[in-house]
């Protein structure tokens, strides 16, 4: 009894962030019984709330080696595996999770997530509504449904999710930004006046501005006002990028690092790469066409898409040993050299699984690995490479008007233009490094061509691949799988030439980066 009431006050310890007193209270608890799975759930808890996912995870199995019955503790446990990128493991913990259920929400809705975040989209959408069920005015729950509905591609009641969630919580900004996305507004349907009373509500905070501004700029640009739609990308993202304090430096240090170690020959290596064949990698700046392309070869009935996928980048990473936090830096870039490249692909290949390996073929659509085509080809010989490009305007305006996830710091040159044109000239001179070296399995497609002429070049792409034409590659639209990208919405219409040129309607305010292009001598 004593225990119980312990641990009742260290939860409501937690609910109001007093962790150190709930820590104690934990502590005490396994002090006299060292076998009590709920304080080292509680323990887990208060990692997690301070992000140490490596800690919470070795305390859920402390938790769950005294009692595996409880649903709570596997659930929060695939939650933890998912951010270590430990997807197998991960499904193996939801998948039980799930097996034993559960009549708390919060913890369906925690399975929900993780199904989530693993590309289960189908089946987190039912546990999203059974948390519903139990708790409807969790606005949370009803965001988190929406987007699951809206990457399956269910946007009529993903766009009634996202109400729901505005009606239980008028200023949840993410459901705001999201509903923007889901479809084109017009001059009689739009929430334009809604948005702008939203965005006098949140301006102390940032993140919410920025995706208040964006949904803004998305919705003035639906309605043919490209001034007042480029005036709020620019509200938003100075003031993220003020906050983050961005240094492009750090950027210019990635590309010079790869250029210098892949400029000369090839370096040596002691062992052969991996013999596998199946990944394509398909590579480029964010926002170039990465998702059609995907969708096309995935349509082919021997190739599954497991989305953008670390996996690489963390084998790298974990092999090479390095103490930094961040997954892609210099030391991670040199170090790799030193590492076992066939045993590098064969970890990138297990890594993948259970998710890959039923198809002969599968899709890593992360864009960031042109960092490591070097890496790749060493690895993976055999592995197929397909370059995204697009004019470079085109290009740079379309991650500037992109919200990507504030968590993910690779993307944040995006918070300027300026920072944008500089990144694109970086990429652009790295890619024609890997095309000079490594001709072979290499592939560079131009998004203009391939919606001007959708056939011609799907059939080059798939001879590529070495895959035989199929014609239902070209019905990508009719394809029922998940996407979690920003063209969740796109790529479920026909091939639209719509983007192409996009720029000109920004034209007024692309004369610094049009200069920038001029003297690196790129062509727009």
């Amino acid at each position: 009894m004593a225990h119980q009431q312990a641990l009742q006050t260290a939860r409501r310890a937690i609910a109001a962030a007093q962790y150190r007193q709930a820590h104690g209270l934990c502590l005490n608890v396994l002090q006299v019984d060292p076998s009590v799975a709920e304080a080292y759930f509680l323990l887990a808890i208060i990692a997690i709330e301070h992000r140490n996912f490596t800690k919470a995870e070795g305390i859920l199995r402390r938790a769950i080696h005294f009692d595996g019955s409880d649903a709570a503790y596997h659930a929060y446990r695939a939650q933890c595996l998912v951010a270590l990128n430990r997807h197998a493991d991960s499904l193996v913990a939801v998948n039980r999770a799930a097996a034993l259920g559960s009549e708390q929400s919060l913890v369906l809705d925690t399975i929900g997530v993780a199904y989530s975040r693993l590309g289960y989209h189908h089946k987190a959408v039912a546990f999203f509504e059974a948390a519903i069920a139990r708790q409807p005015d969790n606005a949370s729950f009803q965001y988190n449904l929406a987007s699951s509905l809206q990457f399956s591609g269910d946007f009529d009641r993903a766009e009634r999710a996202y109400e729901a969630a505005l009606d239980i919580e008028p200023l949840h900004f993410r459901s705001h930004s999201s509903l923007s996305q889901l479809s084109r507004q017009t001059p009689d349907s739009n929430h334009i006046a809604r948005l702008l009373s939203v965005r006098d509500q949140l301006t102390r905070d940032v993140d919410a501005n920025l995706h208040i501004c964006h949904a803004l700029a998305k919705e003035f640009e639906d309605l043919g006002d490209y001034r007042r739609a480029f005036d709020f990308l620019n509200q938003g993202k100075r003031r993220k990028r003020e906050q983050i304090n961005h240094d492009p430096v750090a950027d210019r240090r990635l590309f010079a690092a790869v250029k210098e170690i892949f400029s000369a020959a090839a370096p040596h290596r002691l062992h052969p790469g991996c013999d596998s064949e199946e990944p394509i990698f398909i590579i480029g700046m964010p926002r170039t066409g990465t998702t059609l392309v995907e969708r096309i070869l995935s349509n082919h009935s021997e190739v599954f898409s497991a989305g953008e996928l670390t996996n690489f980048a963390l084998q790298l990473k974990t092999m090479a040993a390095t103490p930094s936090r961040l997954m892609l830096d210099v030391e991670t870039l040199y170090k790799g050299l030193s590492v076992n490249a066939g045993d590098l692909g064969a970890a990138y290949i297990n890594s993948t699984r259970p998710r890959t390996g039923e198809t002969p073929r599968f899709i890593d659509k992360m864009p960031l690995n042109f960092f490591y085509v070097g890496f790749i080809r060493a690895a993976l010989p055999k592995a197929k490479i397909v370059c995204l490009r697009r004019n470079p305007l085109d290009t740079c305006l379309s991650n500037y008007r992109q919200l990507f996830s504030t968590d993910f710091s690779y993307y944040n040159y995006a918070y300027n233009l300026t920072d944008t044109a500089l990144y694109y000239i970086q990429f652009a001179e790295l890619i024609a490094l890997w095309q000079e070296k490594f001709q072979h399995n290499f592939y560079q497609i131009h998004y203009e061509a391939l919606v001007a002429n959708p056939q011609a070049e799907a059939e080059k792409l798939l001879r590529f691949c070495n895959l035989q034409w199929q014609s239902q590659c070209l019905d990508f639209e009719k394809n029922q799988s998940p996407v979690a990208t920003a063209s969740s919405v796109q790529v479920r219409n026909k091939i639209y030439t719509s983007a192409i040129d996009r720029w000109r309607r920004y034209d007024e305010f692309l004369g610094g980066i049009k200069t920038l292009f001029a003297q690196a001598g790129i062509d727009v």
